[in-house]
């Protein structure tokens, strides 16, 4: 066996190193924190960029392009010192030897900040996690975008009733805010675009259909707000089956529970998350959903210098005996607070702080000019809601060239109906120069 070398270009000092394994939310956050704090800073990733998550589903509707909700972490670093970032795979971490283990390489650390967060739980469902489609990152936007555009294609080509409405139908999984935000922007595009865009096919017949295993939508907030997406949803058409578990999906029909079979060449799971998996702890450091047990000052059960934020771990309060909400402000709150409590501990200071979640309130948008939002104020819904949730996440938004590119295409997008980044973009195979 070879022996595994060290990442090189990253060389030891007197600064103490602190490893940060993932780019996003939380990853961003400590990252800002830790700037300019005279400390030696590696950020690994699987990607070269921060993805702003709540807008995917946008990119999958063809209203923005993945570039406006993505931006370069090497941008954020290039005016530091002695940072270092490297597209990686986190494979193992050694504990005993204060150690990772990479694709490219070892590398040694002080303190260890794992923030890789989650990935889709298809819950053991193997044909659905083989045939069905998801959308926690760029390319799996673009994917569903691109197989939604080609299937209206492939049904220009069909004559027979049956077949022509499989490629029409699409099916989502999962009520939560990815399902019901991809629904209304399906259902907005089915009445403003699709008829335009496909003169030829009877558009009217297409099937949007979202199905969720819960008595109700959006889980996590109150029955008013989810009963009032359900009604805006149902106004647009969308068909929403409640205390519907999906039971499998396999040769383009997808089974319910209750019996029910559909036709549909586009599945979207969005039902649930479980955590990206960490070698290298003991066992009973992993709880429900592959998530690390941590402490109040999200330190890795057992470990002082290991630490897990957002959606990777599982931190249990009085308030939250099950774990906080896997949502992006909890990664965001805890990165923040890591970053003092590191520099506190440097600082032989007792006085570390403990997380607590401040719940700043939920949004989720049904579509123009209908959303819900929840805030410690107010429960607010319809235009009201609507704008808020715009300028929330158009503040959210990482660089000044994306938030103008969004605000821009919003606009447009408000004004004439029209998404128009509708362009079915394939790689090409390399054997044949043909599109696949």
């Amino acid at each position: 066996m070879n022996q595994i070398k060290y990442i090189p270009n990253i060389t030891e000092n007197d600064k103490k190193r602190i490893v940060i394994i993932g780019g996003g939310f939380a990853g961003l956050k400590l990252i800002r924190g830790l700037l300019g704090k005279n400390y030696q800073i590696v950020i690994l990733d699987k990607n070269n960029y921060h993805q702003f998550q709540p807008l995917l589903y946008q990119v999958a509707t063809a209203g923005l392009e993945p570039s406006a909700i993505s931006f370069p972490l090497r941008k954020i670093l290039q005016k530091e010192d002695d940072v270092h970032f490297r597209i990686a795979n986190l494979e193992e971490v050694i504990p005993e030897k204060n150690e990772i283990i990479t694709n490219i390489g070892k590398l040694k650390y002080d303190y260890l900040a794992l923030a890789i967060g989650a990935t889709t739980n298809f819950f053991g469902k193997k044909n659905i996690e083989a045939n069905a489609l998801s959308m926690k990152t760029a390319s799996e936007a673009i994917l569903i975008r691109n197989l939604i555009l080609e299937n209206f294609e492939k049904a220009l080509l069909e004559t027979e009733e049956e077949k022509i409405n499989s490629f029409l139908n699409i099916v989502l999984v999962g009520g939560g805010p990815t399902g019901v935000e991809l629904s209304g922007a399906l259902a907005e595009m089915k009445k403003y675009i699709f008829p335009k865009d496909y003169p030829e096919l009877d558009v009217s017949k297409m099937r949007i259909m979202l199905f969720e295993g819960s008595p109700s939508l959006l889980v996590g907030m109150t029955k008013k707000s989810s009963d009032k997406a359900l009604e805006y949803l149902n106004k647009l058409g969308v068909e929403v089956n409640l205390n519907s578990m999906v039971e499998d999906y396999r040769n383009s029909v997808l089974s319910i529970s209750d019996g029910r079979q559909i036709n549909s060449k586009t599945v979207i799971w969005s039902a649930g998350v479980k955590a990206n998996s960490v070698k290298g702890f003991p066992e009973t450091t992993y709880v429900h959903g592959g998530r690390l047990k941590v402490d109040s000052y999200n330190r890795v059960d057992g470990y002082e210098n290991i630490f897990a934020l957002g959606d990777l771990c599982l931190m249990q309060t009085p308030k939250y005996p099950k774990g906080h909400p896997q949502v992006a402000q909890v990664a965001i709150q805890q990165a923040k607070l890591l970053g003092s409590n590191i520099i506190k501990i440097d600082n032989n200071s007792p006085k570390l702080k403990k997380y607590e979640y401040k719940d700043k309130g939920t949004l989720a948008t049904v579509g123009r000019n209908r959303a819900v939002a929840e805030i410690p104020a107010a429960t607010l819904k319809g235009y009201l809601a609507w704008v808020l949730w715009l300028v929330v996440h158009l503040f959210a938004i990482v660089g000044v060239k994306n938030k103008v590119i969004i605000f821009l295409n919003w606009i447009w997008n408000y004004f004439t109906y029209d998404q128009s980044l509708r362009l079915l973009i394939k790689p090409k195979n390399r054997n044949n120069n043909d599109l696949t």
